[in-house]
């Protein structure tokens, strides 16, 4: 009786456990399929239409490739544009939004191993900061899957060396910035214009003004830029604009920071009361013990601060030197990072010279070296030399010094050292 017991336990336990083995592969296909399903879904919405600068610099024969830019740039719209003109039938891409709930309870490899031995070719991880581990992720499956293509999306914050795998030597890194003004103009108006370079438009502005203006006028367009035009989401409508960006400020302060340097809530509100206070007095030439103490933090601390806030793009900090970018340098100012933050934070109290200064900055820190000058506003490569101001400014501050121009706001043209300061946003 008991080995007739015994034996029927035996054979249940066996079928139970192969029951159980069977429902767990039938449960992992399905999660599989859920995700892919939503990578489809997400390929598939995405509208055509505009499409941001650097879209047509993602490198093919490049094997991992991070796309970072502050949040609210376009990058996850980037990429899913991307895949959606590569996509065929045959389901070889996929779009991982690591910020996902699904994510909590299935590996990432896991599903890349899946997707991979189904003949996926090219897989976007996107947040990929708020994924546990993720430099290490992304080690395991760029050495365990030679043929298949990554590209991330992450914070501008985020520092690919200073996770638990070294990817520096692996990849490379492109980085979206913010809408330029044309890229405002062409999202607004529908009216596409050609990039042009910094020399293009310091010797060739007499022609390229003209082309502008044939199509546009140029400083309507600039002014709505300034209170609007920052980020693509403007395109939801200009009403609760400031309130969406303030949202995207405080996901930066309260989720990016934290999951990338592992600050404390208590570090998150200082880091909120340093904002606001440099909101206050931009452009702000910093008297470090005294920020320090009105914060309530120590000198080293506060560095740390500023160091955090700028790499996330919230602030930019002016130097002499590109040299002195390190976390212990000081500025000799302190900008917002761009003319639409300083009208949220300041709630439209932000006066036109730093909305000038904060535009030529946004604009041009994209593809060149933005240094601070003794002799003029701002030093450009260490080649050229440009001095802000209205109509009426004149070049009295830059008379003698070689390379130096005078960029006017608030003119459609300009002529020989005269540019006017609209047409340093059609450089990206």
């Amino acid at each position: 009786m008991y080995i007739l017991i015994y034996n029927l336990y035996f054979i249940l336990f066996f079928y139970i456990n192969k029951l159980v083995i069977f429902v767990s592969i039938l449960i992992n296909i399905i999660v599989m399929d859920t995700i892919l399903e939503l990578s489809k879904n997400l390929i598939s919405s995405v509208k055509p239409g505009f499409k941001r600068y650097l879209l047509k610099s993602i490198p093919e024969n490049q094997r991992l490739v991070f796309i970072k830019g502050t949040r609210g740039s376009g990058k996850t719209t980037l990429l899913l544009q991307y895949l959606k003109d590569i996509n065929d039938s045959k389901d070889r891409v996929a779009f991982l939004s690591l910020d996902d709930i699904i994510y909590t309870q299935q590996n990432v490899v896991d599903f890349v191993d899946w997707f991979y031995k189904r003949g996926g070719e090219l897989i976007v991880l996107d947040e990929v900061h708020k994924y546990p581990e993720w430099s290490r992720t992304i080690k395991t499956i760029y050495d365990r899957y030679p043929n298949l293509k990554i590209i991330v999306t992450c914070s501008s914050a985020l520092q690919l060396g200073k996770g638990d795998a070294d990817l520096s030597r692996r990849s490379i890194s492109l980085h979206l910035n913010e809408l330029s003004l044309r890229e405002f103009i062409e999202i607004k108006y529908g009216i596409s214009f050609p990039v042009y370079s910094l020399n293009d438009i310091i010797t060739k502005q007499d022609e390229i003004s003209p082309l502008v203006l044939k199509k546009i006028k140029p400083l309507q367009a600039f002014d709505q830029y300034l209170k609007f035009g920052v980020y693509p989401f403007s395109l939801e409508g200009e009403e609760y604009y400031y309130q969406r960006l303030s949202n995207v400020v405080n996901l930066v302060l309260e989720t990016d920071l934290p999951a990338i340097d592992n600050i404390t809530f208590g570090t998150v509100i200082k880091l909120r009361k340093l904002l606001y206070v440099l909101a206050e007095v931009v452009p702000f030439t910093p008297n470090i013990s005294e920020l320090s103490d009105k914060i309530g933090v120590t000198r080293e601390q506060l560095y740390r601060f500023l160091f955090l806030l700028e790499k996330a793009e919230i602030i930019y900090m002016l130097r002499k030197h590109a040299k002195g970018m390190s976390m212990m340098a000081k500025p000799e100012k302190i900008y917002l990072h761009n003319p639409n933050l300083a009208e949220a934070l300041t709630h439209n109290k932000t006066n036109t010279g730093t909305l000038r200064e904060t535009f030529f900055i946004n604009q041009l820190s994209s593809n060149y070296e933005v240094n601070y000058s003794s002799q003029g506003d701002f030093l450009i490569n260490n080649q050229y030399v440009f001095e802000l101001g209205g109509r009426n400014k004149g070049k009295k501050q830059v008379k003698d010094v070689e390379n130096s121009y005078i960029v006017k706001d608030g003119i459609e043209h300009g002529t020989g050292e005269i540019v006017p300061l609209w047409l340093f946003g059609f450089l990206y």
